[in-house]
């Protein structure tokens, strides 16, 4: 992996959210890709009860200031940086005050999802694109976690299609155990739609249709739970697409490193 470009894209990293098993093996893949000798930038979203403090988050004014046109709407992108201490590696927070200040992550106090999950789907998914893309970065491997940056294989492989800087990048993403009921706003579909978008697999966009669409549209899959859905399995083989099976955190990086290496840097 020396000098291999690795861009991971999550929704919950350590140690700026809680220690799930997500955020966990979001900051220990990119870990291992650093201390393995290749390059590594990491993309979250910057949800309002990360303490900007404590963390040192501090804004990037060339990157921050461009638009994001979501459903006809234009939301002003905010981007952030900090580092993890000791690592050496550098963070990036995807911003914006509509979708991110509030405090929480992505339910109410009640438990209820927010209406507006969806768009922020949309704006951290092409937030990312459009940094990156700011940044002159070309990524060999994007590896998605979590159903928060499910959109954005898609959109690399539609939207930003003709885009070159991504032209050889091969995607991964890996599927959790981090289901939520019920379904995100059903106007997603129509949203996506607007930037010429096309996907019947979110008619009804709930957890297993998301991570759906982030299958149907990425080059490999990691199983990084170990109970999660068989038929999510399933549907990745089905596409044939190659599958690393669960690995626990003790294990995983001579695993990980081998998928990377044998199987995702190997497709045409």
């Amino acid at each position: 992996m020396k000098d291999k470009r690795v861009l991971c894209v999550s929704s919950e990293v350590v140690p700026y959210l809680p220690d799930t098993e997500m955020a966990r093996m979001s900051f220990e893949t990119a870990r291992m890709v650093h201390g393995n000798g290749g390059q590594t930038r990491i993309f979250m979203p910057r949800f309002g009860l990360i303490n900007e403090r404590r963390h040192q988050l501090h804004e990037v004014i060339r990157l921050s200031g461009m638009n994001m046109i979501i459903d006809d709407i234009d939301m002003p992108l905010i981007i952030k940086v900090a580092s993890i201490p000791k690592e050496r590696m550098q963070v990036y927070f995807i911003d914006n005050d509509e979708y991110f200040k509030r405090k929480a992550t992505y339910t109410d106090d009640d438990g209820k999802m927010f209406d507006d999950n969806d768009e922020r789907m949309i704006f951290f998914a092409k937030g990312v694109v459009e940094t990156v893309k700011k940044l002159n970065w070309a990524p060999d491997i994007i590896h998605i976690h979590g159903w928060m940056a499910s959109l954005l294989p898609i959109y690399l492989k539609e939207f930003y299609k003709d885009d070159a800087l991504f032209a050889q990048s091969k995607i991964v993403t890996s599927i959790y155990n981090n289901s939520f009921d019920g379904a995100l706003n059903n106007e997603l579909k129509n949203k996506i739609n607007f930037d010429n978008i096309e996907s019947e697999t979110i008619s009804e966009p709930n957890h297993s249709n998301l991570l759906k669409i982030s299958i149907e549209n990425s080059d490999a899959i990691i199983k990084g739970s170990e109970d999660i859905s068989e038929d999510l399995i399933e549907y990745a083989k089905s596409l044939d697409k190659p599958v690393l099976d669960f690995h626990p955190d003790d294990d995983f990086k001579d695993a990980y490193m081998e998928f990377y290496e044998t199987k995702v840097l190997q497709l045409n």
